[in-house]
């Protein structure tokens, strides 16, 4: 649609030729914040990288709000560049927010990710689609020899070890924006709070077929990072996040249910203890009355947290259950299906190489 400076809806795509529904066999989705230094060169070196595929493709910048001269840098390079398009967040929303607009507004069959300070190299794309041709859903990038400062690597190296240990996807850079998603993949994610970082162990939650192929990384050569300490008790409450609804979503009841139960268990031994005070010969000197000791109010508090716990499990079954039977949703997710003698036909979207074909 064409810009409409009155418009009220959230995103606001920009462009000089109407976006259309027409499917391209690539994406490149560019979140952009104050970015305005980098974008001609970024631009000019996606379609470096991608003209000689023959294939068709398509850049989205998403501007999260930028407050520099971002917008009219980008508008300018539509105005001689229709593969471009623009689509504008109302204020800034993260990172986060942006990829998932831009995951809503492609119109390719492979996506490709990438930040906007150049630090990425676009060259590296087509490295990434040969390796999604090799039958892979997800290629991650990992950047081997970053150009970051010291403190920020190690914190980095911390927390991929943490996250491949607790989802169980081994990556050794979750951070790396430069990333390749077949469509079938990213359509129906919904990402939130900081949860970009975390969309390929998402992605292998639904059985992905996940890859890691080493990029280059560049020094960042305008402006500064968006990116800061805050961010890491974040990551920690979305790992937790991630871990809970790819290990129990379907069934809630199983994490409250086991902690009702061992609170219920537990419950026992102070309501023992006291029982067990109470028998006491007077003359041992241990004999204690149940108003002597906290172990029966223990007790209580234990029994009265179980009970709790169960009864939380329960509605989380109940809210389970409206969620998925409502939206008529599945609980799992199909490859293939044969029948008969014919070979089966995995469903994935189409390799780039056949998308060159066209």
């Amino acid at each position: 649609m064409f810009e409409n400076a009155a418009s009220s809806n959230p995103a606001e795509m920009t462009a000089l030729t109407p976006a259309t529904t027409d499917r391209v066999a690539i994406s490149v989705v560019v979140p952009v914040l104050n970015e305005a230094e980098s974008l001609e060169s970024l631009c000019s070196a996606i379609c470096t990288a991608l003209e000689p595929l023959s294939a068709g493709f398509e850049i989205l910048l998403v501007d999260d709000g930028s407050t520099d001269g971002t917008v009219h840098t980008a508008r300018r390079l539509a105005s001689s560049e229709p593969r471009l398009r623009l689509l504008r967040l109302a204020k800034n929303y993260g990172q986060t927010a942006a990829v998932k607009a831009g995951f809503d507004h492609v119109r390719g069959e492979i996506i490709v990710t990438l930040d906007a300070d150049l630090q990425n190299d676009p060259a590296d794309i087509p490295r990434l689609l040969n390796k999604l041709d090799q039958g892979f859903d997800v290629v991650s990038g990992w950047r081997r020899d970053r150009k970051d400062g010291a403190w920020r690597m190690f914190l980095s190296r911390v927390a991929n070890r943490i996250i491949s240990a607790v989802t169980g996807v081994r990556l050794r850079d979750y951070g790396c924006s430069l990333k390749a998603y077949r469509r079938s993949v990213i359509e129906g994610l919904r990402l939130y709070g900081e949860m970009h970082r975390f969309i390929p162990a998402l992605a292998a939650q639904q059985g992905a077929r996940i890859a890691e192929l080493e990029v280059d990384h560049r020094p960042r050569a305008h402006g500064s990072s968006h990116y800061g300490s805050e961010r890491i008790a974040k990551v920690i409450l979305d790992l937790i996040t991630v871990k809970f609804l790819g290990s129990y979503q379907g069934s809630p009841g199983y994490v409250f249910g086991g902690v009702g139960l061992l609170f219920l268990v537990g419950s026992g031994l102070p309501l023992l203890s006291a029982v067990g005070f109470k028998l006491m010969p007077e003359e041992s000197g241990w004999q204690k009355d149940f108003i002597e000791t906290p172990l029966l109010a223990l007790a209580g508090v234990f029994f009265s947290v179980g009970v709790l716990a169960l009864l939380q499990g329960l509605l989380a079954e109940m809210l389970m259950r409206t969620y998925y039977e409502s939206q008529g949703l599945r609980t799992y997710r199909t490859r293939a299906e044969t029948q008969g003698l014919v070979a089966p036909a995995e469903q994935t979207s189409n390799s780039t190489d056949e998308l060159s074909r066209r």
